[in-house]
């Protein structure tokens, strides 16, 4: 009868403790991608299912906000937006902030959120905030879906918007957002497993946040109103993302060169400072947690 050794067998998987504080295993990601594809699909079927409009949220939410903003600080405030109606200037910024803080609301709590999993089975734990960036990804596409409706509503109405060349590079700046979002959700989330105060100071942070990223106004309108304090501004790289996204849907604006590459810079720092807090949190947090 033969038999076979066992340290003779050879192992599919082996999981081995991380030697590095960056360790991002893409090769490990792609083999738990139906995973992955599973806990989209928790995040998109479970977030509405007990409630009476159900994915409509999806839809109301930003056009609620951009009728508030455009009562508020076009027609009472008085801002201008050139010939661009205010109603889709100010849903073509609250469409792409929307997925950045649901980015980073959604990752922020990754590690409190989800212990009872971590503690009973392994997977990549980065799966989970990446997760939730994918999810997003369908909930932006949905509003997208309803500003270019409006869009076209307002183009047939004699509006003067038209597209810029550049539109074909948008999808980069939402990936822009994405990362950025996920790189401070897995730094919040890293530091709300020892601090749980900083969990009830996202929703003020991000809606502080938001004023100061020109999704409302114009950035060339700071510096000219307060040019005192047009440097909050200028040093947030969420303004540039912004600003440039409606220069190429609407065609208003600037687009800065010098801001986006500074941009770039932040979103790359900042991710890897995310993975870095990640990967060392995750090593002990359900101790913590």
């Amino acid at each position: 009868m033969n038999t076979t050794n066992n340290t003779d067998a050879e192992w599919l998987f082996e999981i081995t403790p991380k030697s590095s504080f960056f360790s991002l295993n893409f090769k490990e990601v792609w083999q738990y991608r139906d995973l992955l594809l599973l806990f989209v699909k928790r995040d998109v079927v479970t977030v509405y299912k007990q409630t009476i409009l159900g994915p409509l949220w999806y839809l109301i939410q930003p056009l609620l906000t951009s009728i508030t903003f455009t009562i508020i600080f076009n027609k009472v405030a008085g801002i201008s937006t050139g010939v661009v109606p205010p109603f889709l200037f100010n849903l073509a910024g609250i469409t792409v902030w929307n997925y950045f803080t649901s980015c980073l609301n959604d990752t922020s709590d990754t590690f409190k959120r989800n212990a009872s999993i971590f503690g009973k089975v392994y997977f990549p734990r980065i799966i989970m905030p990446l997760s939730v960036v994918v999810s997003n990804l369908l909930k932006f596409g949905i509003q997208f879906l309803i500003f270019i409706v409006f869009y076209l509503f307002f183009y047939f109405q004699g509006a003067r918007i038209s597209l810029n060349a550049l539109v074909l590079f948008f999808p980069l700046l939402v990936v822009l957002m994405g990362v950025l979002g996920l790189g401070l959700g897995m730094i919040i989330s890293s530091l709300v497993t020892k601090y749980r105060d900083l969990s009830y100071l996202i929703g003020f942070g991000t809606q502080l946040l938001m004023y100061l990223s020109a999704v409302v106004y114009p950035m060339a309108l700071i510096k000219e109103k307060i040019p005192d304090y047009g440097w909050l501004v200028a040093y947030n790289p969420l303004a540039y993302v912004i600003e440039t996204s409606r220069y190429m849907l609407l065609n208003v604006g600037t687009i800065s060169i010098l801001g986006l590459t500074y941009t770039l810079l932040v979103t790359i720092m900042v991710f890897f400072t995310g993975l870095l807090f990640f990967n060392k949190t995750e090593k002990n947090f359900i101790d913590t947690v």
